[in-house]
């Protein structure tokens, strides 16, 4: 029986040598357990659904296309099981590819050739709440831009409701979402734009114009 302190990981990558790496990296970390493996996205949906994951660290390159990506499933997890954080590792540098993780509601994005320790880094980050990027991309990335830039979609609709001054309750009525979903969404929102309090994450709404 795992520990309730142990990060549950499942990695998502087409290729079964990079998952063997990459289990035997972190499981030599006393603090993750690798509790699940896909090769696909349907393999990666069922596992989400039939177990308890906190991680997920997913390659963007996967077999199938038809939306079949990890930036799409990123999406679909982002939109499905909130809770879940996913890690992009990739061997893609493109800031268009980090930049639409982000957007897809990814909390980090680590290069491939990385050290292994930043892997471990990455993982310890984002699970305590924050976003991580390799360093590799951090000069690509210090430009300024839009904080709504790193919203996804779901997460601008949320914000557009709180601009409205509706409760979590009522976003979820007006979005057919669980209430707890909502808390989900905000919380992660307050994360992005670095912002504490609720009334400054409705005063932003407000300014930025999301009614």
């Amino acid at each position: 029986m795992l520990d309730k302190s142990t990060t549950k990981i499942m990695l998502v990558d087409d290729h079964p040598l990079v998952r063997d790496g990459l289990r035997a990296r972190l499981e030599a970390v006393p603090a993750f357990s690798v509790v699940a493996e896909a090769g696909t996205a349907e393999e990666a949906l069922q596992h989400a659904e039939q177990l308890t994951i906190d991680l997920v660290l997913m390659d963007i390159n996967l077999r199938g296309g038809g939306g079949n990506n990890g930036i799409d499933l990123t999406a679909r997890f982002h939109a499905t099981f909130p809770e879940i954080a996913v890690l992009i590792l990739s061997m893609h540098d493109k800031t268009e590819y980090v930049m639409q993780s982000i957007q897809a509601g990814a909390r980090g994005y680590v290069l491939k050739d990385a050290p292994g320790q930043d892997i471990v880094h990455a993982i310890e980050t984002v699970i305590s709440g924050g976003i991580y990027y390799s360093a590799a991309l951090a000069h690509k990335l210090a430009r300024p831009m839009a904080p709504s830039l790193l919203l996804t979609a779901r997460e601008r609709q949320v914000l557009q409701h709180i601009a409205n001054g509706e409760s979590n309750k009522q976003i979820a009525r007006a979005l057919d979402l669980s209430v707890r979903t909502i808390e989900t969404h905000r919380l992660n929102i307050k994360r992005k734009l670095d912002i504490d309090g609720q009334a400054e994450l409705i005063k932003f709404a407000v300014e930025n114009n999301f009614r």
